[in-house]
C-alpha cells in the first residue's frame, strides 16, 4: 500500500453498555481506517481518493472476523460493507457524517434490524 496522507486514523469501537451487556463488551466491536479532518469528522474527499485503504474488521466472540470497507452510500451516509471476508449485509453508521471520531465519544451502528451503540476506544495515526 502506498503512503497515505496525514489524516488517516485507525479507529477502534467497542460495544457500549446495553441490555445483555451492562458493562459493555470489549470483544464486540469494529476496527477501521478512515481519514479524519482536524475536527474529527470523516473527510469524504480524502476517503474518495483512497477508498481501498478504508478497511473495516468486525470482531465478535466465537465468530470469524468479517473484513470489508467503509463505503459512502447514495445520499452521503456511511456504512461498513463486508466485501472482502464476509457475506453480511451492509451495516449503516447512524449519522457518521456528523459524528466526531474522538476517544470517549459514542456512535451507533445499525446491524441487521437493531441499532447498537459503540464507544470510541482509540483513534491512532497510521504509521
Amino acid at each position: 500500500m502506498t503512503q497515505l496522507p496525514h489524516g488517516f486514523r485507525q479507529i477502534r469501537l467497542e460495544l457500549a453498555r446495553e441490555k445483555g451487556h451492562p458493562e459493555g463488551a470489549r470483544n464486540f466491536g469494529y476496527s477501521f481506517v478512515a481519514p479524519l479532518k482536524e475536527d474529527g469528522h470523516i473527510d469524504a474527499e480524502l476517503w474518495h481518493k483512497h477508498r481501498e485503504a478504508c478497511r473495516v474488521v468486525r470482531f465478535r466472540p466465537d465468530e470469524a472476523d468479517d473484513t470489508g470497507h467503509l463505503v459512502r452510500r447514495p445520499g452521503g451516509s456511511w456504512a461498513f460493507r463486508y466485501d472482502i471476508h464476509g457475506d453480511e449485509d451492509d451495516e449503516a453508521g447512524y449519522r457518521f457524517g456528523e459524528e466526531r471520531f474522538e476517544v470517549g465519544e459514542y456512535v451507533s451502528i445499525r446491524e441487521d434490524d437493531e441499532t447498537h451503540t459503540y464507544r470510541i476506544i482509540s483513534v491512532e495515526p497510521l504509521h
